[in-house]
């Protein structure tokens, strides 16, 4: 998947002029994490649905969850992560 989204993020940086090094990989993970939040506390009807539908909520909960994962994805490509590798290492070392 890093090989396909990692040009989309170059293109989105180049457009609006950013430098996407350590720091900025690190904080638009941040950042994305927070509107994944926003998202979820909506759906939930613990925040202000903005007079979304359950469908519209349920839509934007989905795309955040996208934009996690493949922040994720490209943070650990910056950094030389095999993160498939890690995935086996870390967790399913432990299957039965």
């Amino acid at each position: 998947m890093a090989a396909e989204i990692e040009p989309i993020s170059q293109r989105y940086a180049e457009k609006i002029g950013v430098d996407r090094d350590d720091t900025w990989f690190l904080l638009k993970l941040q950042e994305e994490i927070g509107e994944l939040t926003q998202a979820f506390l909506m759906r939930s009807g613990r925040a202000r649905t903005k007079g979304r539908t359950a469908e519209e909520l349920d839509a934007g909960f989905r795309e955040e969850l996208a934009d996690v994962l493949c922040h994720v994805i490209l943070m650990a490509h910056h950094h030389g992560v095999d993160l498939e590798a890690e995935v086996e290492r870390k967790w399913l070392a432990w299957k039965p």
